[in-house]
C-alpha cells in the first residue's frame, strides 16, 4: 500500500494561501518544535542513525525495528487534540506531534532529525485522461472508471507537466522560518514519488481486469502504453534533475516501502552539490499486478521499470506483492539494495534467496494490531520465528499499512516493544 505519511518531517505539504498564524498557534508550534529539538539532541538519535548506516550497508546489526501506524494516528493524535484551528497551523501541528510521538512514545528506531522539512508549492497536469471515482467519501473505498477505453485513444495521452510556484515556496518557507527558525531549522526538501512502478497508473487508465486481458489478448498494445508511462517517468525525473529540484534521500528520509536512507555509499563519488537521480534511493513495486504469472510480470511490469531504476544508485524494490515467485525476475534490477517481504511471501524462501546480499524488509500482518484483541503471545511467536529464521539476514522489521489500531492507541507503541524485545534477545 501506498504510504505518504512516514517521514513526518521531510517534505510537508504546502498551501502558499493559508500563512496567517494566530500568536496563540505560533507559540503552539514554538512550543512543540522545541520539543522536537530536545528529542533529536539525544545522544541515542546517532546511535539510531549508525544502525541504519550499517544495515543499509549490509553489515551485521540487530533487526531494526520501525513502526508507521499510518491511520492508526488518527486514534493515536485525534484532531480534537489539536490545539491549533488555522488549516495550515494545523496540519503542521500534528506532523510536529507526530514526530514527538516517535520520539518519546513509539521506542523504534526510526530517528529524531533536527529539522522541519517543507515541500514545494506546486502543481501538476495528468496525462490527458483521468479516471472518475465512484465512492471514497470520508477516505473510504471507492471504484474508478477508467478512461482509455479503446486503444485507438492512446495518441491523446501526454506527459505529465510539473509547475513550481517559486514565489509560493518562498513565502511559505519564510513563515515557517520566522515561527520556527531559531527553534528548528527549516528545509525544503520534497518527496516527488513515491513508488516508480507505473502500474498503479496503468490500471487507473486502463482498468486493473482489463489490464490483465490485455496481457492476453492485446499485448502489443499493452507494451506501447508502458512503452509511454515508462518515457513519461524518465521525462519527469530528467525535468527535476534539470531545474535542480532534487533532493539527497541518503538520510532519514523514508525510501522504498520500509527503512530509512541512511547511506555513506550516496551520493556518487562526483557528486557536487546537484543532485540527480545516481545520487539517491530508487524505488519501484507491481502490488497491481499481483493477480498475474511471474512470467507475465517479466514480460509486461520489469522490462519498463529496469530503465528508469537503472538512473539511480541503489533501489529498493517491493511492497504488498509477495516476491517469492517473482525473484528471478526482480533480481536483475541493478543495484537492487532493500526487497519487501510481504505477509503473503514466504519467510524461508525469502530468507534462502536474500541472504546477507540485500536488507530483508519485513512486514508483520498489520491485521495483528486491529484485531479485536490484541495478542501479544501470538505476536511474540510469530517474531520470534520469523527472526530465527532470518538471522542470516540483514533485516528491518517494518510495520505499515495499519488502516486502524482497534480503538486501542497504545498497540503500535506494545508492538514495537514486543518486536524490539525479540530483535534484541534472539
Amino acid at each position: 500500500m501506498m504510504n505518504q505519511t512516514v517521514s513526518a518531517l521531510t517534505g510537508v505539504s504546502s498551501d502558499a494561501g493559508d500563512l496567517a498564524f494566530s500568536e496563540a498557534e505560533r507559540q503552539v508550534l514554538r512550543r512543540l518544535a522545541g520539543e522536537v529539538a530536545e528529542l533529536a539532541a539525544r545522544p541515542v538519535e546517532q546511535e539510531k542513525r549508525e544502525l541504519w548506516y550499517r544495515l543499509n550497508a549490509l553489515e551485521p546489526t540487530r533487526p531494526l525495528v520501525f513502526c508507521d501506524p499510518e491511520n492508526g494516528w488518527n486514534e493515536i493524535i485525534p484532531t480534537d487534540v489539536l490545539e491549533c484551528t488555522g488549516e495550515q497551523a494545523r496540519r503542521w501541528e500534528m506532523v510536529l506531534r507526530k514526530e514527538i510521538y516517535w520520539g518519546a512514545e513509539m521506542g523504534d528506531d526510526r530517528v529524531v532529525e533536527p529539522c522541519f522539512g517543507l515541500a514545494h508549492v506546486y502543481s501538476q497536469t495528468d496525462y490527458g485522461m483521468r479516471e472518475t471515482r465512484i465512492g471514497g467519501e470520508d477516505g473510504g473505498s471507492y471504484v474508478w472508471d477508467s478512461p482509455l477505453k479503446d486503444y485507438a485513444d492512446l495518441p491523446k495521452l501526454h506527459f505529465t507537466s510539473l509547475t513550481v510556484d517559486h514565489a509560493g515556496t518562498e513565502r511559505v518557507l519564510d513563515a515557517a522560518n520566522e515561527i520556527l527558525g531559531d527553534v528548528l531549522p527549516v528545509q525544503l526538501k520534497t518527496v516527488w514519488w513515491w513508488s516508480l512502478g507505473m502500474t498503479s497508473t496503468l490500471i487507473r487508465l486502463r482498468g486493473l481486469e482489463q489490464m490483465m486481458f490485455d496481457m492476453m489478448e492485446q499485448p502489443e498494445d499493452l507494451h506501447r502504453l508502458m512503452a509511454f508511462l515508462r518515457d513519461a517517468h524518465l521525462d519527469r525525473l530528467d525535468y527535476l534533475e534539470r531545474n535542480g529540484l532534487l533532493s539527497l534521500n541518503s538520510d532519514g528520509t523514508y525510501v522504498g516501502s520500509g527503512g530509512f536512507g541512511w547511506s555513506r555509499e550516496l551520493p556518487a563519488s562526483d557528486y557536487d552539490g546537484r543532485v540527480r537521480a545516481q545520487d539517491m534511493w530508487g524505488f519501484a513495486e507491481s502490488q497491481e499486478s499481483v493477480g498475474v504469472s511471474p512470467r507475465m510480470f517479466g514480460e509486461f511490469i520489469l522490462p519498463y521499470q529496469i530503465p528508469i531504476l537503472e538512473r539511480f544508485g541503489l533501489n529498493c524494490y517491493g511492497c504488498c506483492e509477495p516476491l517469492d515467485a517473482r525473484w528471478r525476475y526482480v533480481q536483475q534490477i541493478p543495484r537492487l539494495r532493500r526487497v519487501s517481504v510481504s505477509p503473503w511471501a514466504s519467510i524461508p524462501d525469502m530468507a534462502e534467496k536474500l541472504g546477507a546480499n540485500y536488507i530483508y524488509s519485513m512486514k508483520p500482518s498489520p491485521s495483528d494490531l486491529a484485531m479485536p484483541t490484541f495478542n501479544e503471545e501470538a505476536i511474540r511467536s510469530m517474531l520470534e520465528e520469523a527472526l530465527r529464521t532470518t538471522r542470516d539476514c540483514r533485516v528491518e522489521v517494518i510495520m505499515k499499512d495499519n488502516h486502524t489500531l482497534g480503538g486501542d492507541p497504545s498497540r503500535a507503541k506494545r508492538w514495537v516493544a514486543i518486536a524490539r524485545s525479540v530483535a534484541e534477545n534472539l
